[in-house]
This record gives structure tokens, sequence and C-alpha cells, in this order.
């Protein structure tokens, strides 16, 4: 389909006529060599979902999935995770050293774009381990392998289409956003109708109780799923509303740093405690004794940066603090596989060095989602900025800090 789309309407060898005398040259915004890595990562992250939704595809039409079918899937999902992750990274440096947008997110309408997908293969990743090890979630692994895809399509439809205002908006034409809207309805309208017709066939299984690390994973799905949602429809919502009133508006970082960081904090909160409870049923008591280091040190941050900062809201340092019980956390459960302080250092390290690929992976991603969160917090908690014209040899005050501008350099 994108073939077509690239040979009928982004023909690349069309030739100009009459050629120009002098062309007008790429975007100087994106003479950079963070062009060659940015989009190539991103791209990878929304094609290597078309996989995941081709394994979904095949499962409703033969009617049957297993366990066999979830370990097939996380390989190809977390692959296009990963690709997705450092795009969306790389995307970040970028923006910071090049246009200097500052803050921790934009929310423009194609950044939301990359995000939503991620946040959705976040929760496939999850869904599928329940699956593969519970035999359960087999309708909603399902789902959200459809909808993984579906919003990789929708954000090529926005970066594209022109439909929404975006500083990413380099190349747009109506015309061309027609085409893609037609492949988006193939797809994700077949997908979907094929979903509608053909997932009660599909048996579920797997009992948990709540209190399990399936019901903690449940949990992770539904968070997940709903700050996809809430990005979606903060996202869409000015489109629609222009479509059906020709009203224009705007929904800023107010709208999305409450409903998204409302939804994901609870959820950054929770993680150390899912990786420590056992399958089918848990002990929650026995799980929180085991992470009452980690508390207790997270405690101590949060009250020593309350001290030492009188800056900001009140509730940033105990962001903070779960950003350290969070990276804590991490940590405990390698060290709980490992079985530290219960056996001998030799053993440990014999423990850990035979741990599976999985237990770091997850481990490093949680570690992650830690140093992502002090970084949020102290960005928009603490950061300052000020926006001056200056002479040489003038001061401004920034903060507690006097700046001199003492020369001026032309570089080439």
């Amino acid at each position: 389909a994108f073939l077509l789309f690239i040979l009928f309407t982004s023909n690349p060898f069309l030739r100009i006529v009459p050629p120009p005398a002098e062309g007008a040259d790429l975007n100087p915004v994106l003479q950079d060599p963070g062009l060659a890595i940015h989009p190539p990562l991103l791209y990878l992250g929304y094609v290597g979902l078309s996989i995941s939704f081709a394994f979904a595809m095949a499962a409703l039409m033969e009617g049957r999935i297993d366990a066999a079918w979830a370990r097939w899937v996380r390989p190809w999902t977390l692959a296009a995770w990963v690709f997705l992750t450092l795009g969306i990274a790389m995307g970040s440096y970028w923006a910071y050293y090049e246009l200097g947008w500052g803050g921790w997110w934009f929310w423009d309408p194609v950044e939301n774009a990359s995000l939503m997908p991620w946040l959705s293969a976040t929760a496939l990743l999850h869904s599928a381990v329940v699956m593969e090890k519970r035999d359960a979630l087999k309708v909603w692994t399902v789902l959200l392998a459809i909808l993984s895809f579906s919003l990789s399509l929708i954000g090529t439809f926005l970066v594209r289409s022109g439909v929404l205002t975006s500083v990413h908006a380099f190349a747009t034409d109506p015309a061309r956003g027609v085409f893609i809207l037609v492949i988006l309805s193939v797809f994700v309208g077949g997908g979907l109708a094929l979903f509608a017709l053909r997932a009660g066939e599909l048996k579920q299984g797997g009992l948990f109780a709540p209190v399990s690390r399936e019901g903690a994973l449940v949990l992770n799905n539904l968070f997940l799923t709903a700050a996809t949602a809430a990005v979606f429809v903060g996202t869409l919502y000015p489109l629609a509303l222009e479509a059906v009133t020709g009203d224009k508006i705007t929904v800023g970082p107010p709208f999305f740093n409450l409903t998204f960081g409302g939804l994901m904090l609870p959820l950054v909160f929770a993680m150390p405690f899912g990786p420590l409870l056992a399958w089918k049923r848990g002990d929650l008591p026995g799980v929180a004794q085991r992470l009452m280091v980690a508390a207790g040190i997270a405690v101590v941050a949060a009250v020593v940066t309350a001290a030492a900062e009188d800056r900001g809201p009140v509730l940033a340092p105990v962001v903070l603090g779960i950003a350290v019980f969070v990276m804590l956390g991490a940590l405990t459960d390698l060290a709980e596989r490992a079985g530290v302080g219960r056996v001998s250092a030799r053993v440990n390290l014999r423990r850990i060095v035979g741990l599976p690929r999985s237990a770091f992976g997850t481990a490093l991603a949680h570690f992650g989602i830690g140093v992502c969160l002090i970084g949020i917090v102290c960005e928009s908690s603490w950061s300052l900025e000020k926006i001056a014209a200056m002479r040489v040899g003038e001061t401004i005050t920034i903060g507690a800090h006097d700046v001199t501008l003492t020369r001026m350099e032309n570089r080439t």
C-alpha cells in the first residue's frame, strides 16, 4: 500500500520543469546528522508493529491462539518498542540542542503520534507475558496488537496530511493525506471488523486472583490504555471540533500534564510491586516488606529534597521520592532473584549470571522510567529560564546567579 503511495503520489524521481537555477535546499532545521537517525528509528518502530498486527490477523482467521503465539509476538513487539524508544529519545535530544524547546514533552500532535503507539506497544508487551505464562487475556492481547499498528498508521496520517498544525509539518499535501486515509481505513477498519467477527471464537483460560502478578499486569494495561486514550482525545479533539462546528481550538500542555500525569503517576508508583508478586496468587504484605529498604531510602530522598529546595510545587519532592523508589525497586527485584542476604556472594553472582535476559530487561526498563521521572520533576519544578537581549558587558540575574556577556564570536 505504501509502495503505491510513493509511486503515485510521492515519486522521488519526479522532474521539475523548468529546473530552478538555484534550489531552495533542505530546511535548515533538518540540516543535522539527527535527520539520518531519528526518523528511520521511528519508522522501524512503526513498521515493526505491522508484524504484531499480522500475527493478530492470522490468529483471528485461524480462530486459535495459545502461548506459542505470544512467544512469537513478543520479540517482534519488543524490537519495535525498542526502536520507538530510541527514536523518541533521539528526537528529544535533537530538539534540545537544535531548537532549544525546553520542557520534558512538547505535546505537539506529531510527537503525540509517536507516543501513542509506544504506550500501546508497552501495554501489549505486558499483556503478552500474561498470555504466555497463564494463557489469559487472549482477546485483549489481540486487540492491543491491532490498535498498536493502527496508531502507527494514524501517526503517519498526521505527519503527512497536514490536517493538524505541527512543527513537524515539513511536507504537507491534503491529496496525499486522502491516500493515507484510505490505507488507514482499509487496515484499521478491516482489522477491527475481523476482530469483531472472530474474537468470540478465541477460547479463554487462566484464572487468577486480583492480587497477583497477572492482576498487576492487568492494572498496568488499564492505566496505559487510559493514558493512550487521553493523548488520543487531546490530539484529535481540535480536528473533530473543527470538522463539526468550524471552530478552531488548541489543546495545550495543561490538559495533557493533568490527565497523562494523573494516570501515569499511580502506575509508576505500583511498578516495583508487580515483578515481586507471585503468579496466580500474590502476597502483597510480603512484597511490601521486601520493598521496605527501597521505600525508606525514597522517603529520605524526598525529605532531603524538600529541605534543600523550597521552590516549586509542594508535591515535587514526593514525586522525586517515587522515582527513587522505582529505581531501587528494580534493583530489589534483581537482588531478590539472586538471593542477596540469604546465600553467599559466590552463589549470588552465579544466580545473577544465570538470570534470564527478560529479568535484566525488566529491571533496566523500570530503572529507566525512574530516571526519566527524576528529569521530569526537576525540569518542571526547579528549572529557571529567562529570555533577554544583552550587549557585551551587560549582566542579568537568573535566580541566585549573575550572568555577564563578556564577548561574542562569529563561528562558521
